[in-house]
């Protein structure tokens, strides 16, 4: 019987896999998943050697073979290859409004910032391209939600953006965690003002001097890091 994708995967990872490393990964990660122990490298390996070649008659399909990895994952590099499948150039026609489900699955059932820096650092911008006015409007949900990490994930939506970055966009995705004492979400707030501010650093002092009373430390220490 033929294996499935997601037994591929899992087989190849296995033969590559370091099992010493595995504990010391996981303690790093803070993962109740445990670890095969493959390092990034050879992770990048088999996932180009397991998805070169696969071709989807739709997005559905594409979608299917991701999640089935994603579910299917006792390890946590089971989940980097899901991420990884998400990303390929074969799939590149299906980064549309219609794959966020998929994502806020990922995001929901991942809960760590390993994926969801991941996921949204990577493929929402591709989605914002391609379908603005949904994406835009679904992160504008997302940033107001009681879900920590899709309001992470609509903070950086756009760190790959550059000067095609909607400022009100992102000043709208900042502005309801403003006042929250969530560590992952002050990160995020200086993380993508950080990033914005390669492109304009100036518009980056007047937000955060504007702001001051309201923005944390970290955040203004994140914002500021590489303009002052």
């Amino acid at each position: 019987m033929a294996h499935s994708l997601a037994q591929t995967v899992l087989a190849q990872l296995r033969a590559v896999a370091d099992p010493q490393r595995a504990p010391a990964m996981q303690a790093y990660m803070k993962s109740e998943m445990p670890y095969l122990g493959v390092s990034a490298v050879p992770l990048r390996q088999v996932c180009k050697g397991a998805f070169t070649d696969l071709t989807w008659p739709d997005s559905a399909a594409w979608q299917a073979d991701v999640l089935a990895i994603w579910r299917e994952a006792e390890h946590r590099e089971q989940r980097y290859a899901a991420i990884e499948l998400s990303g390929v150039r074969a799939a590149s026609q299906f980064q549309q409004i219609d794959a966020l489900a998929m994502y806020e699955e990922m995001i929901v059932s991942g809960a760590w910032w390993d994926y969801i820096d991941n996921i949204a650092g990577q493929r929402f911008w591709t989605l914002l391209q391609n379908d603005r006015t949904a994406m835009k409007r679904a992160m504008l949900a997302w940033c107001q939600g009681a879900d920590m990490w899709k309001r992470r994930s609509a903070i950086i939506c756009q760190l790959r953006a550059k000067a095609d970055t909607d400022l009100d966009l992102l000043y709208a995705c900042i502005e309801p965690s403003l006042d929250s004492k969530e560590f992952f979400l002050r990160k995020a707030i200086g993380w993508a003002l950080r990033q914005y501010a390669r492109t304009d650093p100036a518009e980056v002092r007047r937000y955060v001097r504007e702001n001051t009373t309201r923005l944390n430390g970290l955040s203004r220490r994140e914002a500021l890091k590489n303009i002052e």
